[in-house]
């Protein structure tokens, strides 16, 4: 029993194994940013993406099929392979930060004043309008911004106003407005 199951994990050179498992995290991993850019309108390098992800899939998937039946061992780490892709092109994703967010925030009208002006000093367009909350006035504050800034606003506006309500929104139609010169540079 033991000896099959040795056998079963020796079958294949541990190279080959290695070379299935993480080229199939490069190829699920620009898949994903594929789908991403695609989403967000960047349809060129989208596009581009999508022969090296097919190019990588046809050479791995036909090295996996090539022998499944005496070799599941690499079927095994095709998927393995498949959900570490997965999880670092999220990771990526993240990192990249494509796309624009427009951030709310609620709060009194004296905090409403100091976060605007904390983040204009930043560089950043403010629009505020007056609301009316369950007690009392409320301002609304609305920040549009590239989404690799997000982290660094919320935590401006937590610095002044650990108490405001902040909601963020992924933004897909944008046309007009104030963006600052120096962010326009920096999509």
């Amino acid at each position: 029993m033991w000896d099959q199951f040795v056998s079963f994990l020796t079958s294949v050179p541990l190279w080959e194994l290695a070379l299935i498992f993480f080229a199939k995290i490069i190829e699920v991993t620009i898949a994903t940013m594929r789908v991403i850019l695609i989403t967000k309108g960047f349809r060129r390098p989208g596009t581009i993406l999508s022969f090296f992800e097919i190019l990588l899939w046809v050479f791995i998937a036909s090295r996996v099929i090539m022998g499944i039946a005496e070799f599941p061992m690499k079927g095994i780490v095709y998927s393995l392979g498949f959900t570490a892709g997965i999880f670092f092109g999220s990771l990526l994703e993240n990192r990249v930060a494509v796309g624009k967010i427009l951030i709310y925030v609620i709060t009194d009208q004296p905090t409403a004043t100091l976060i605007c002006d904390v983040l204009r000093r930043q560089g950043h367009g403010v629009t505020s309008m007056d609301a009316h909350g369950k007690d009392s006035d409320r301002v609304v504050l609305m920040v549009f911004a590239n989404r690799k800034n997000k982290q660094i606003i919320i935590n401006l506006i937590e610095k002044t106003n650990d108490k405001a309500l902040i909601v963020s929104n992924e933004v897909s139609i944008l046309q007009g407005g104030y963006v600052s010169p120096w962010r326009r540079i920096a999509k």
